[in-house]
């Protein structure tokens, strides 16, 4: 089973504009639409539609339109009962796939709200193959909270691979906690990769773009050095590396697509790889799966999450590097 937490839920709202978006205007809406979300869900959104095993745990109102939003979907989830609502993020979508994200901060959790996160999160831990954690914090919580969740975790079920996705103040957290407790996959954006070990993220991105995968996987490498076992770093429309400890780097080049919104592109490309390590796929089929759902992602509306008939990884090209 695929475990995930996502402790800064949201109702993703959508709203698409059939015009350019300017400041100070005033735009009829075409539609709009709420759906759950948050890095976590998106995960398991895309592993449900797979067909395979997930839980989405999360903090907020065990009856509220969150959690309503959820149990239309279908997916397995469990709330974590805090009795507030989950924050509103608003992503704006052009006419020309251009999206502008405005995201709120989140509902505070308080000690006793965390104490039972960890509670809930070692119950079904002990059944999980892979534990992911993903997103940011809500204000309250700890920057460090991912640090325990993975001690928690791999003191339950040290079998239990821990996947993190997350950036800024907890994404420090953990990359200074090591050795002595680290993920076993870490999925960076090229921007995170650049902050976690020291380098120009967008230049990383842009000499993938260019063809050469070579700095980025190298920056990836550094993560391994650290004991990452597994490091997925997405870069953009220009594909991802996948790097193994004491092993080999790989690239892959995502299938051409036409961009609709990115938002929550890096989950799917999450999603598809542990849905590929999980059927026991070699690596480079697992980073093709992994580029083919953030593209299908990407050519999708909104947070729009594909279903596997979606996502064509026999267009994606993924290789060996070293």
């Amino acid at each position: 089973m695929i475990l995930t937490l996502t402790v800064n839920p949201s109702i993703d709202r959508l709203a698409r504009l059939d015009t350019e978006l300017k400041r100070g205007g005033v735009f009829r809406l075409p539609m709009s639409e709420d759906m759950a979300g948050g890095k976590g869900i998106n995960v398991s959104k895309a592993v449900h539609y797979a067909g395979s095993d997930t839980l989405a745990l999360y903090p907020a109102a065990e009856h509220g339109k969150f959690t309503r939003l959820l149990e239309v979907s279908g997916i397995p989830h469990e709330a974590i009962n805090t009795m507030n609502e989950a924050r509103v993020n608003l992503t704006i979508a052009e006419a020309d796939g251009t999206t502008t994200k405005l995201n709120s901060p989140g509902m505070t959790l308080t000690k006793a709200h965390r104490r039972r996160v960890l509670e809930k999160l070692v119950h079904h831990a002990k059944k999980a193959t892979w534990v992911v954690f993903a997103g940011s914090l809500p204000p309250g919580v700890p920057r460090d909270f991912y640090v325990n969740c993975t001690e928690a975790v791999q003191s339950i079920n040290p079998d239990a691979h821990v996947a993190m996705d997350t950036s800024d103040g907890p994404l420090t957290s953990v990359v200074q906690a090591f050795p002595s407790v680290r993920p076993y996959l870490m999925k960076p954006n090229a921007f995170e990769l650049g902050q976690i070990v020291g380098a120009d993220g967008e230049a990383l991105e842009a000499a993938a773009l260019s063809g050469d995968f070579a700095p980025a996987a190298e920056a990836a490498q550094e993560l391994n050095a650290r004991g990452v076992t597994e490091v997925l770093a997405t870069l953009g429309e220009a594909g991802a590396v996948l790097a193994i400890k004491d092993g080999p780097c790989y690239a892959a080049e995502a299938p051409k697509i036409t961009p609709q919104s990115t938002v929550g592109a890096g989950d799917c490309a999450l999603a598809g790889y542990l849905l590929a390590r999980e059927r026991g796929d070699s690596y480079t089929s697992a980073l093709s799966s992994a580029v083919a759902y953030g593209a299908a992602a990407t050519s999708l509306p909104g947070t729009t999450i594909p279903y596997p008939e979606q996502v064509h990884a026999e267009y994606a090209r993924a290789w060996q590097l070293n």
